[in-house]
């Protein structure tokens, strides 16, 4: 049942009696003044039973706790620790001098309430609404859209240790799994923590773990398939089996000679797309933010409005894998702002310049301010496709030594034969079958894209002038020393919840800082003085 404040605070009202100590225009103190008005207590009222229960902690208490927590990124014991000896945390809760707070483990059920719920990001959408109404966004028409990875909270394990696990993990959560381990499954002791003592520098020796782990693995699989396809495994059985299967397809290949039906099997030589790189979180991912620079963990999505630094919209993805890339999420993303212009002019770097992102802004009336992916010559140095005329009216493509072909139904266009013989097919291909090209759906679109690009240097100004506030906005997400990159929980909904109550607190400090008040029933922003 939902707990309501008490008449009367546990000892002095700090407040009240501390309120000269409170920082002035701080997120404590104004959260002290309006919090009842930003978290009315209607807003939670779906998280609890009506009636029966023990009265739980006012939700509007935990909901400012949240604020704080994500704002400085304390764990869950210093969030506690912090309200039961911070007067700022104190007077921002509503609390007495005497009040001893709570348990950490209660904010562990209360995002769990809300991450449960029809709406787990209510109180982003509140600090959003607020925004709305101060009219901090009234006739700002640019949004930028961009992402940032975000480090997961797990070790990436080896090939070797994700088998290991995996089969641990069907042991425990599969009815029966346990026995078929202890009769059929040999490579190692599955009930010893570790790994397997084996001469770690002997290549055939490791070889032979692998294949018997592989082997190990499909027997486990194949022992409940007949049950996991007939759904007679319950959730926790049925994606304990599925993971195992997945780790022993995804890293292994049949070893030379082989097609795996003796049972020999080795690692393979090249990396499986979408690769899970945990067993303890499988939804972590490889990414590469740039070429250079590889990462582990989720990718956090952002739309921003450039003027004020604000958070419009947030996401939390897996790095990789169908649905998670930046133009599709971030085209997205930019639907359901509670107040704005319908259509923006949209800035964003060459990963939200595919066609398909492109086209949707479009049909939804959008400006796209986006810098085009370079285009990549099939030879260095050489022609790229944007030297080839493409005539979409007669279904045309001509190359540069001036040879016409016709645009096939599935949008291919082959010159085969014709570059035999042509003085420029060094500078075009390397292919003995001549230079193919593949046309995007909405090729048309991206050549007019690159070509204003190149040609009108105001999209360009207005791309550069807008980048420096939203890098400091994706540097408030992160923290002053990078330290909020690190996540702290497993999993796309888990990190997805804290990193739009990391924007909701971001946002409201940003609000607080332009002036935001609650006057007479209103949100408003004081007028700048000076």
């Amino acid at each position: 049942m939902m707990g309501h404040r008490p008449a009367r605070p546990v000892g002095p009202d700090v407040w009240s009696t501390c309120r000269e100590l409170i920082p002035a225009g701080s997120v404590y103190a104004f959260l002290a003044e309006h919090r009842d008005e930003l978290f009315p207590e209607e807003m939670f009222a779906d998280l609890y039973a009506a009636t029966d229960g023990r009265p739980s902690i006012p939700p509007q208490e935990l909901a400012c706790v949240l604020v704080l927590q994500a704002l400085l990124h304390h764990s869950d014991p210093e969030a506690a620790l912090a309200l039961r000896c911070d007067l700022r945390w104190k007077a921002a809760c509503g609390l007495g001098l005497h009040d001893r707070g709570f348990d950490p483990s209660l904010l562990v059920y209360f995002r769990q309430r809300l991450r449960r719920s029809g709406d787990p990001n209510r109180i982003f959408a509140r600090v959003s609404q607020v925004a709305a109404a101060s009219g901090v966004l009234s006739g700002r028409t640019r949004r930028v859209l961009d992402s940032v990875v975000l480090e997961d909270a797990v070790a990436t394990q080896d090939t070797i240790t994700q088998l290991i696990a995996a089969i641990r993990r069907a042991g425990r959560q599969v009815p029966g799994a346990a026995q078929v381990i202890t009769e059929r499954c040999h490579a190692t002791d599955y009930g010893q923590a570790g790994k397997p003592a084996i001469a770690w520098d002997d290549a055939t020796a490791r070889q032979e773990l692998v294949s018997a782990l592989v082997t190990d693995a499909l027997a486990v699989v194949a022992a409940f398939e007949t049950a996991a396809r007939a759904g007679k495994l319950d959730e926790a059985a049925g994606q304990a089996l599925a993971l195992l299967a997945l780790v022993a397809g995804q890293d292994v290949e049949p070893a030379e000679g082989s097609d795996g039906t003796d049972g020999r099997w080795r690692i393979a030589r090249k990396v499986a797309p979408d690769r899970i790189i945990s067993t303890v979180d499988p939804q972590t991912r490889h990414v590469h933010k740039t070429v250079q620079h590889r990462q582990d963990g989720y990718k956090g999505h952002v739309v921003i409005e450039p003027d004020t630094g604000l958070f419009t919209g947030v996401r939390l993805t897996m790095a990789s894998g169908a649905g998670n890339h930046e133009a599709e999420v971030g085209v997205d993303l930019l639907t359901g702002e509670p107040a704005g212009p319908a259509t923006f002019e949209v800035l964003g770097d060459s990963a939200y310049g595919t066609g398909d992102a492109r086209a949707a802004l479009a049909d939804a009336g959008h400006t796209a301010v986006i810098k085009p992916a370079p285009l990549r010559p099939a030879v260095a140095g050489g022609f790229t496709i944007g030297d080839f005329h493409v005539d979409e009216v007669a279904g045309t493509v001509t190359c540069p030594a001036g040879v016409q072909r016709h645009i096939t139904p599935a949008r291919h266009v082959v010159f085969g034969a014709a570059c035999s013989t042509c003085p420029l097919r060094q500078r075009c291909t390397t292919s003995k079958d001549g230079r193919t090209l593949r046309l995007h759906p909405h090729d048309a679109l991206l050549r007019q894209a690159r070509h204003v690009w190149a040609t009108d240097p105001r999209l360009r100004a207005a791309y550069r002038q807008h980048r420096p506030m939203v890098e400091r906005s994706i540097a408030w997400l992160i923290g002053a020393d990078g330290g909020a990159r690190k996540l702290r929980y497993r999993g796309v909904g888990r990190n997805n919840l804290w990193l739009n109550l990391r924007a909701a607190a971001l946002n409201m400090r940003r609000l607080i800082n332009l002036g935001l008040t609650h006057v007479q029933g209103d949100w408003t922003l004081r007028p700048a003085t000076g």
